[in-house]
């Protein structure tokens, strides 16, 4: 007979987190392994990957510096309360007041970027954007698709949509949440093709 496993509270997932050497997921009461497209500090990613998410990061902190808006880059933990979930975005952008009080997760972010990879594809365009979704500050929710060359912005509308605007090839991509645009020279910037 199996044992039954022992559910946690989003809080203790914290604490308990801040012990581990792996980075986790938490999902309403579940804790699961990061696998290798998570970023995971034990199996690591593709350059490419490594080389976009640190482009994206660049370029965002030239132009919000001297702003209430900061961004982030793969360690610092995403809290979703309405959802009971922590998860580790490869990009966010956090401009909310409340934020400076937490001193290892964001729980109001205005922009979120993850960069795609085959093993996380479908948790980043399924569960994981339906979950960010709960998320009021949230304005944009980005894909980045390396292998295609194509990035998807969906960005929340005053109706309270989600509308989906597609940047590829060679298109500059617009983060209007954050007023910035990126061309994609810089945005793949050591990307080589044969990654």
């Amino acid at each position: 007979m199996a044992l039954p496993q022992l559910k946690m509270t989003l809080d203790d997932f914290v604490d308990w987190e801040n012990e581990q050497p792996e980075r986790h997921i938490f999902y309403r009461g579940e804790i699961f392994a990061m696998n290798d497209g998570e970023v995971s500090a034990m199996a690591g990613v593709r350059k490419a990957h490594a080389h976009v998410t640190l482009n994206l990061g660049a370029a965002l902190n030239s132009p919000l510096r001297g702003t209430p808006c900061k961004p982030f880059i793969t360690d610092v933990k995403l809290r979703i309360d309405a959802a009971e979930t922590m998860f580790y975005p490869d990009i966010m952008v956090g401009c909310d007041p409340r934020d400076k009080k937490t001193p290892l997760h964001l729980a109001h972010p205005k922009l979120i970027i993850e960069v795609l990879s085959e093993s996380t594809a479908a948790f980043d365009r399924g569960l994981k954007f339906i979950t960010c979704r709960r998320i009021d500050t949230l304005e944009e929710y980005a894909l980045v698709d390396i292998d295609h060359r194509c990035v998807e912005v969906f960005r929340r509308n005053s109706d309270n949509q989600w509308v989906l605007h597609e940047f590829s090839g060679e298109e500059s991509v617009e983060f209007a949440s954050v007023g910035l645009t990126l061309s994609a020279e810089l945005l793949y910037e050591n990307v080589d093709i044969e990654e």
